[in-house]
């Protein structure tokens, strides 16, 4: 089974779901702004992706800006305040986001991408 994370205004959520559904994917859908993911669901997704919490982390939303993300450190020690911030202000981040059962996990902005997920 796949989950995958949306935004609904989102473009790309929205090709990504016209994917899955062209493949005939079972699926569920996440609103992560309405049902924020807490931070050992963003830990666990980010191990899955082998990424770190600034890499999928939206800098271009006014939240970022107001929370100064961009002169917070990207370092290990400073990897707890990452998720956190991401965990208060889901807008922060990136879309969509799919899990699959078998473990593993993608950022589903392009086609190509969402394909691996299947």
């Amino acid at each position: 089974m796949i989950e995958i994370w949306i935004n609904p205004d989102c473009s790309k959520c929205r090709a990504a779901l016209s994917i899955l559904d062209a493949e005939r994917a079972g699926y569920t859908v996440r609103r992560y702004l309405d049902d924020p993911p807490t931070e050992r669901e963003l830990r666990d997704v980010l191990a899955r992706l082998g990424l770190e919490p600034w890499d999928i982390t939206r800098h271009g939303e006014p939240v970022a800006a107001e929370l100064g993300l961009e002169s917070w450190p990207r370092t290990p020690e400073s990897r707890d305040r990452w998720i956190g911030a991401l965990a208060g202000h889901p807008v922060l981040i990136q879309r969509p986001i799919i899990t699959a059962a078998d473990g593993t996990a993608v950022v589903g902005r392009s086609e190509q991408a969402v394909r691996s997920a299947l």
